[in-house]
């Protein structure tokens, strides 16, 4: 990948990301894959929770009969006697789940982001034989798994911070808000680009074998180095993922508009098929990306001086005196004219 200055123009890290999407389709595959796959089993962990919670809770006959009698205020009243008690549980089964598949993630998606990080390293370099280094994408992982953490301990400090602003005495739900939804607003971006760095470092963990850190050093490196192009392959690819969005939400409007007129199993049926449509799309774009990424970190650096227009060379006039007689029109004394 290397390219001279008498050569071609560069090619562009976005086309080549994107490029690698139809060369090389079974890549985004194997990310739908192992992504799909952890996202079922996290749906099929919180559902059997869910259902063990429900089944623990004690219901008597009184409560019985005031959900039989579907009165609105009746029935939430026996819900709320229902569950009196058991929120606790309900906590605590939640943080042991969040933790259980907290760890499983980081394992799993270690592995599944190796293999394809290492096909893509083999696309653009056939010859080079790779290792599979698993423990600095879990030490990554780890970092990004204590990220989002964080994140949510800051949005609860912030509901905090907000709900001390509007008291009994002086209630003010308004200045509250606005708190809380400008420190939300902080904390999630600042979450979000520690998640993009570490997501960005994965790339050198894979490319060069670095550590966890060496990797974050690396990244933080070429994000030094070549911001230009690394904003711009970010930006492209984020705007197809903002259009594949809207097209989706688009197309899941159209059957809710038909709630009234088809069954629910075929509305439902309709919404689910354009959501994973959808998700399908957007690994597909994440793995054009990373493509982007790792193209802009091999690919060396245009120096400065190839950009500059080369001038135009300066007029040093004739190189011979005219006023030299051998080259003079006049004739000579005594030749014939």
């Amino acid at each position: 990948m290397e390219y001279s200055s008498n050569q071609m123009p560069r090619p562009s890290p976005t086309l080549e990301g994107f490029r690698v999407l139809f060369r090389l389709p079974s890549l985004g595959l194997a990310e739908i894959a192992w992504r799909w796959a952890l996202g079922a089993a996290f749906l099929a962990s919180f559902a059997f929770a869910t259902l063990q919670y429900l089944n623990s809770l004690p219901v008597s006959a009184a409560d019985m009969l005031m959900l039989r009698t579907r009165h609105p205020l009746i029935v939430s009243r026996a819900i709320a006697h229902i569950l009196a008690g058991s929120a606790s549980r309900f906590a605590a089964a939640m943080i042991v789940m969040a933790m259980t598949l907290g760890f499983a993630w980081i394992v799993v998606a270690a592995v599944g982001r190796a293999v394809t990080l290492k096909s893509l390293v083999i696309y653009f370099f056939p010859d080079r034989d790779l290792p599979l280094p698993i423990g600095p994408l879990i030490g990554l992982n780890g970092f990004r798994a204590a990220v989002a953490l964080a994140s949510v301990v800051a949005s609860f400090g912030g509901l905090l911070l907000a709900g001390a602003v509007s008291s009994k005495n002086d209630p003010s739900p308004g200045s509250a808000m606005l708190i809380f939804l400008a420190l939300g607003l902080f904390v999630w971006l600042f979450c979000a680009m520690l998640n993009w760095l570490l997501s960005l470092a994965a790339v050198f963990a894979i490319d060069e074998g670095a550590t966890t850190l060496g990797a974050i050093v690396a990244a933080v490196d070429l994000l030094r180095r070549r911001p230009g192009a690394i904003v711009a392959a970010s930006t492209w690819f984020g705007l197809a993922h903002g259009v594949a969005y809207v097209v989706a939400s688009s197309l899941v409007a159209f059957p809710l508009a038909f709630t009234g007129l088809l069954p629910g199993g075929i509305v439902l049926g309709g919404v689910i098929v354009t959501t994973l449509i959808y998700f399908a799309i957007v690994d597909f774009l994440y793995m054009g990306r990373l493509a982007a990424y790792l193209f802009i970190a091999e690919s060396p650096e245009v120096p400065e001086t190839e950009n500059l227009p080369v001038p135009p060379a300066p007029d040093s006039g004739p190189r011979v005196d005219p006023s030299e007689l051998i080259l003079s029109d006049l004739p000579l004394d005594g030749a014939p004219a």
